[in-house]
């Protein structure tokens, strides 16, 4: 038998069905829905979870404050039960979150592995829903975006706002950040050239505002004026570290001793790296390599030799292409005999160095004077 339906009640399903559907949308988008929202009638049995929101908003009397958030915030070792916290707590009247307890949930997010909530979080601080942002929290955000490739604008962003801001002007912590974000991306020599000027201008700024740099800082500039080429601006930053109160350590001798030896200016690079042996300080790997290489491609070999010697004892391996640069240029200034016994001798001092790189130089050798 046909079940006759009336046109009337046919004629509104079907403009109920032509009514798009579209969601509420929130500002921050929940992990999950709102626990304490969850209606007992359809889900008798709670989780843990639900069973601890309760107990946190149980325990949040009316009236609670700021202090009262914080504190249950840090109690948190669940993310998602953190910001259900927060939420909840953000959407009673006569409350509004701040700074501390931004920067708490920021944290919890961040370490939980929630970037998108994060972001979003984020994303409202910059807009002015917390009216007291502080330093602290402008640096978390800068460091978390700086972490973030596609966030690497954003970062300046909160920079340039921390700028134009009465209460929070941008401390040694907040360059620190952003020069080390901006060194990040000095891999190649004419991509350097795009991000020195972003460096010139933030060290400007920075002397400008009355912040007083440290040697971590500094070291930063000198290594980007290196890594360019740009050595007489490094060697003037260096000079300037004592009027700073900072003292030069291996860092800042060996972004030196490189970049001079790269630029062509390989007695003065090794001026400095002397300097730093009278000191006691060692340089690393890359700056003995670059040192011995720059000497040996001079025919100084007398000065490249002592060098390789002194990377041996301070426990530090020349490469191969290091030791054949000066081995073989020995043998083409027609100083086979040495070449040879250096070898053995170096053999003897590497602990590194291997059969199949020993057998390797030793075969280069013997082409070299073949030639």
């Amino acid at each position: 038998m046909a079940i006759i339906v009336p046109k009337r009640l046919f004629t509104l399903r079907a403009a109920y069905s032509l009514i798009p559907f579209t969601r509420p949308q929130t500002s921050l988008p929940l992990t999950r829905p709102l626990l304490h929202a969850r209606p007992s009638s359809t889900q008798p049995s709670r989780t843990p979870s639900e069973k601890q929101f309760e107990t946190w908003v149980q325990a949040l009397k009316p009236g609670f404050t700021p202090f009262d958030v914080a504190e249950a915030l840090q109690a948190q070792s669940d993310p998602d039960l953190a910001l259900d916290i927060f939420r909840w707590t953000a959407q009673q009247r006569n409350y509004k979150h701040t700074s501390q307890t931004y920067l708490l949930i920021i944290k919890h997010l961040i370490a939980g592995r929630r970037y998108r909530h994060a972001e979003t979080l984020i994303e409202e601080v910059i807009a002015g829903a917390c009216h007291d942002v502080s330093v602290p929290l402008y640096n978390s955000i800068i460091r978390f975006c700086c972490g973030r490739k596609f966030l690497f604008n954003r970062a300046f962003d909160v920079y340039k706002k921390m700028l134009n801001s009465n209460d929070c002007k941008p401390d040694l912590e907040t360059y620190s950040l952003l020069f080390n974000s901006l060194l990040r991306r000095f891999n190649k020599l004419h991509v350097c050239y795009v991000y020195l000027h972003a460096v010139r201008s933030l060290t400007k700024q920075m002397k400008a505002s009355g912040v007083i740099p440290d040697t971590f800082v500094l070291n930063m500039i000198i290594k980007a004026y290196a890594m360019c080429l740009e050595v007489d601006e490094a060697v003037r930053v260096f000079r300037e570290m004592g009027l700073y109160g900072c003292e030069p350590n291996a860092y800042s001798y060996g972004y030196l001793a490189k970049g001079l030896c790269e630029k062509g200016r390989v007695s003065q690079g090794l001026e400095f790296y002397r300097e730093m042996r009278v000191k006691g300080l060692v340089p690393s790997t890359s700056t003995y390599v670059i040192i011995v290489c720059s000497l040996a491609m001079e025919r100084r070999f007398e000065d490249a030799i002592e060098v390789v010697f002194d990377m041996l004892g301070q426990s530090r391996s020349p490469d191969h292409l290091t030791y054949k640069t000066v081995l073989e240029g020995l043998c083409r200034e027609g100083r086979v005999d040495d070449a040879f016994e250096l070898l053995d001798e170096w053999k003897k001092r590497d602990a590194s160095m291997g059969e199949k790189m020993y057998v390797s130089l030793l075969d280069g050798l013997h082409f070299s004077c073949r030639e």
